[in-house]
């Protein structure tokens, strides 16, 4: 039997500076309204760059290797901006916020830790990577237009100086995420 890490997941972890002002922020940028669907607890907040879903051992340690030896490039600052939604604003099941600064810079690194996993010979989904914060999951899908009209930009910046390995733990609640590991910028 093939032993497993877990379900993995690398990612951009905020600063703890940046989450306490997005908090702040997002209930803000909420006003009277609560956000829609099941809200995702500002503990758990990051910028998934790739699920991997259950990875075996030995593809997760090759994958460690290979992250650890591939230039993920500077570090660079990311602003959040706007709120947003996956599939459309109409019928929304996802909802965040996006990023207005280093779209470019976090594009880059998805492709420089997506050449490390796909050489651990973990495959990934071909969903385009797009940058972004989830706020809330919608079950039923919602329309959110009225939300997005009206809310200001987040206007929150941090430093982006690592890439976190993540195992996520299912059940009783809202996800846990482990960090496992985390691979520094240049």
């Amino acid at each position: 039997m093939v032993e497993s890490v877990g379900r993995i997941f690398l990612a951009v972890d905020l600063t703890s500076e940046a989450r306490q002002a997005l908090s702040r922020r997002v209930m803000e940028m909420a006003g009277d309204r609560k956000l829609p669907g099941r809200v995702t607890p500002p503990r758990n907040w990051h910028m998934t760059l790739w699920f991997l879903g259950d990875v075996a051992r030995d593809r997760y340690e090759m994958m460690s290797h290979y992250l650890s030896e591939t230039p993920l490039g500077d570090a660079f600052r990311c602003r959040f901006g706007e709120l947003g939604s996956f599939p459309r604003a109409r019928r929304a099941t996802v909802l965040w916020v996006g990023v207005s600064r280093g779209s470019r810079s976090l594009s880059a690194l998805a492709a420089a830790t997506k050449e490390a996993v796909a050489g651990a010979g973990i495959p990934l989904s071909e969903r385009p990577f797009s940058p972004h914060l989830t706020l809330s999951r919608i079950r039923p899908p919602r329309d959110v237009r009225a939300l997005l009209g009206s809310a200001p930009s987040a206007e929150v910046e941090m430093t982006v100086r690592e890439v976190t390995v993540f195992r996520s733990h299912l059940g009783g609640g809202p996800p846990r995420y482990e960090a496992l590991e985390r691979i520094p910028l240049s």
